[in-house]
């Protein structure tokens, strides 16, 4: 296996600047309707960005959706997540008396920082499941080399993560390449059918919204600093914890909720963003900076308000839901009912069931084989946004415009990637934490 996993601490400059020489690495975008695709085979080449759990969920995916598919090539910043990736998706794929789906070879499984350059370069289509922090520089990388791309949410963790985000989706409409979102809600039958249900009138005007996320938390810390060789590497593996690599768990596992919220406004954004949220519970410092709870109100234009409230508290009551009132209605997201002013039911979905995970997937490569084009980026860049703005309001304490956290020049990124012992960022507290 080539590992890169100890790089010439590139600067954030440097590592922009490598991402474009991803383009020279490969051919011109093909038309999608081409149907040929590298050395003129009908064979689709799959590369994965990020061997986390998602990341090999989201291989196995692609590779379920086509029986033409082979994963290719494979890079992480830790090699031990590519070898684990990599005997996993072996185990599934690659059965004895049958051909071989997952076919890297050891100098197409690589670790370290630029590793997704390997990646970009033999595949024909990318799926970027890093962490979040990394996902605005992999996906321009991606669509400027003309790759087709599975993109994970959130697609970014600041204001000008979102903007490059916005950027490299006009590259891909531009280039006629597929950008299919993992904001997965949107590709389960139930929910699609529930907000046409939305969009047709059935509840009438919405008035308010009110969208819950309460759980007990992720996993622990994977590791202590002492069995780490740098405090990077210990950020990194404990990547959750971290704003500058999650965005907080208000945008690293709240934005589903939230995206259900914008799909209900037909993604329009709201104007103004309000909040609170703190460490109540995770306050030992092997938690990084993130909070562990947020309230956060969203209002737009028209006076729609949503309310919107996540928690990570062990051994309390858990919630996750979603419900939408209308001036004839209300809406169980969730359960897929919607009833009258009364209490009444008159409507709930009935269709047929579906893996919502593996359907985005199928959709993506359907439409790659048909020569059409599936772009989710404006949606899947307002709803990371949307989270990244309550955040932000819950952060500073103030109420902030979205027009003001569009233009936030706070930018998190660290000022190297190097394996080092960079800085521990400090948590945020509101009436002194700035908006940037």
């Amino acid at each position: 296996m080539n590992s890169s996993s100890t790089p010439n601490d590139p600067t954030r400059r440097t590592f922009l600047a490598a991402a474009t020489t991803a383009a020279a690495l490969s051919t011109a975008a093909r038309p999608v309707s081409a149907g040929l695709w590298a050395g003129g085979s009908d064979l689709l080449k799959v590369g994965l960005v990020g061997v986390g759990g998602r990341g090999t969920g989201a291989a196995e995916q692609a590779l379920n959706a086509d029986p033409g598919t082979e994963l290719v090539a494979m890079a992480d910043v830790f090699e031990d997540a590519v070898a684990s990736g990599r005997r996993r998706l072996s185990r599934m794929f690659n059965k004895e008396g049958q051909m071989p789906r997952v076919t890297a070879k050891d100098e197409d499984c690589v670790a370290g920082f630029d590793g997704y350059l390997r990646v970009i370069e033999k595949s024909d289509v990318v799926l970027l499941a890093s962490t979040p922090h990394f996902r605005p520089l992999h996906l321009r990388a991606s669509v400027d080399a003309g790759k087709h791309v599975f993109c994970e949410k959130p697609v970014a963790v600041d204001a000008p993560g979102v903007r490059s985000v916005l950027e490299s989706t006009e590259i891909a409409r531009q280039k006629n390449l597929n950008l299919v979102s993992g904001l997965c809600w949107r590709y389960h039958p139930g929910k699609r059918a529930t907000f046409e249900q939305i969009r047709n009138g059935a509840v009438g005007d919405i008035v308010t919204m009110q969208c819950s996320y309460m759980t007990g938390g992720v996993w622990d810390p994977r590791r202590r600093p002492d069995q780490c060789k740098s405090q990077m590497e210990y950020q990194l593996r404990n990547w959750y914890y971290y704003t500058w690599l999650s965005g907080d768990f208000n945008v690293e596992q709240h934005i589903h909720s939230l995206d259900k919220m914008m799909w209900a406004m037909n993604d329009e954004a709201p104007v103004t963003i309000s909040g609170s949220g703190g460490r109540q519970v995770r306050t030992d410092e092997r938690y990084g900076n993130i909070y562990d709870h947020f309230d956060v109100v969203y209002t737009w234009a028209s006076g729609v308000k949503a309310f919107a409230r996540c928690r990570h508290w062990p051994n309390c009551e858990n919630e996750v839901e979603d419900y939408i009132f209308g001036t004839k209605g209300r809406v169980d997201v969730m359960s897929h009912t919607i009833t009258d002013l009364k209490g009444n039911v008159i409507w709930k979905y009935d269709g047929p069931d579906g893996d919502m995970y593996q359907i985005e997937h199928n959709e993506l490569f359907a439409a790659i084989r048909a020569g059409k084009v599936i772009n989710n980026g404006d949606y899947m860049s307002k709803s990371t946004m949307l989270a990244i703005a309550g955040r932000m309001a819950a952060y500073t304490g103030q109420r902030l415009t979205w027009d003001a956290v569009m233009n936030s020049k706070e930018d998190l990124s660290p000022k190297q990637y190097e394996w080092a012992d960079v800085p521990v960022p400090p948590v945020a507290i509101p009436g002194k934490t700035p908006f940037v």
